[in-house]
C-alpha cells in the first residue's frame, strides 16, 4: 500500500517512510477493508501535506492490539475541530474544502471499517501548521496451533462481540444497494454479506431503475444524494410503477439527517431512513424490521 502511495508523494516531493515492527503478529480481518482504511489514510495525508514535507507509517505492538499510525507534517488539525473529524460531511473550513475537493466523508466510512472489525480509530494534531497523526487499533488474533488436537477458547477471548450474536441473520435476504460512492457501497457489502445477505450494489439511480424492471429485491437501500437521478426520483419513479400490494421494502442511507430529510424520504415513498455515518447494528436491525425478520 506504502509503495502504491509512493508516486504521488514523489510527486509533491514528500518524503514517505515505512517502519515496521519486528514482531509477526496476526489479526483477524479482510484485507481488502483494511487497505481500504490505510490508503484513504495515506491519500489525505498526501492531499493535506505541502510540497517537501514528511509521512511516517509506523505499525507496533501495543500492548494486545496492533497500532498502525500515519503521520505528516501537513496543515494540521485545530483542537475545536479533533472531535468532529470523524463526522459525516465535517466542514472544518469551506476555504479549505474549495482547496482541496472531497465531501467528507472518507474519515467518517475509516472509522466504521475499523469498527467493524473491533478497533479504534482516532486523530492528534498539535493544531493548525503542526501536522496530524491518525491511529488505528486492531485487537490481536489468538492464533491455534496446527497440531492442537483439540480447539481451545481462551477465557477472555471474544471472536464477536455480545451485540453480534443478538443481531438477526440475513440468509435469504437479497439487498439491492444504490449509492454513488465505492466506498460507502463497498461498506454496506461488507456489512449486509456478513449477516448472510445476498447484495448487488449499483452506482447510480438509473441503472438501478433498469434492474428493477425484471428484478425483485427484497429490499432497496439508497443513498440520496446522487447526480443526475437523486434518490427521491429514483423511490418516486418505483412505486409509480408497482402495484401498492407488492411494494418493496426501502431504506433511505443518507448523510442528509435532518428532521425534515427524514419526512421528506419518508412522504417521498422509504419506509424508513438512516443517516450516515450509521450505526452497524441500528442498520441491521432496521434491514431486519423491514424484511419480516
Amino acid at each position: 500500500m506504502v509503495e502504491s502511495a509512493t508516486p504521488s508523494a514523489n510527486a509533491k516531493d514528500i518524503r514517505l517512510r515505512a517502519i515496521y515492527g519486528a514482531s509477526r503478529d496476526v489479526v483477524s480481518a479482510d484485507a481488502a477493508r483494511l487497505q481500504q482504511v490505510v490508503w484513504n489514510l495515506l491519500t489525505n495525508a498526501i492531499k493535506f501535506t505541502p510540497k517537501g514535507g514528511q509521512i511516517h507509517v509506523l505499525i507496533q505492538r501495543v500492548n494486545s492490539h496492533v497500532e498502525l499510525s500515519i503521520s505528516d507534517t501537513g496543515i494540521g488539525i485545530p483542537e475545536s475541530y479533533l472531535p468532529h473529524v470523524f463526522d459525516r460531511f465535517s466542514q472544518r473550513d469551506s476555504s479549505t474544502t474549495r482547496a482541496y475537493g472531497g465531501l467528507g466523508l472518507g474519515l467518517a466510512i475509516c472509522k466504521q471499517l475499523v469498527e467493524l472489525h473491533g478497533g479504534s480509530i482516532r486523530a492528534a494534531s498539535g493544531g493548525e501548521g503542526k501536522g496530524a497523526t491518525f491511529f488505528v487499533h486492531l485487537p490481536l488474533s489468538i492464533v491455534q496451533l496446527e497440531d492442537e488436537i483439540s480447539p481451545r477458547i481462551h477465557p477472555t477471548a471474544e471472536t464477536q462481540s455480545a451485540e453480534a450474536f443478538l443481531l438477526p441473520k440475513l440468509e435469504g435476504v437479497h439487498v439491492f444497494s444504490v449509492d454513488d460512492e465505492r466506498d460507502a457501497r463497498e461498506l454496506l457489502q461488507a456489512v449486509l454479506e456478513a449477516r448472510g445477505a445476498k447484495v448487488t450494489s449499483f452506482d447510480s439511480a438509473e441503472e438501478a431503475l433498469v434492474a428493477l424492471k425484471t428484478s425483485k429485491p427484497s429490499v432497496l437501500v439508497c443513498d440520496i444524494g446522487m447526480p443526475k437521478m437523486d434518490g427521491y426520483q429514483l423511490i418516486r419513479t418505483l412505486r409509480a410503477s408497482e402495484p401498492l400490494v407488492e411494494r418493496i421494502p426501502a431504506l433511505a442511507l443518507t448523510a442528509f439527517a435532518r428532521a425534515e430529510d427524514r419526512k421528506r424520504s419518508l412522504i417521498a415513498g422509504y419506509q424508513a431512513h438512516l443517516a450516515k455515518p450509521f450505526d452497524v447494528g441500528e442498520f441491521v436491525l432496521v434491514i431486519a424490521n423491514l424484511v419480516g425478520r
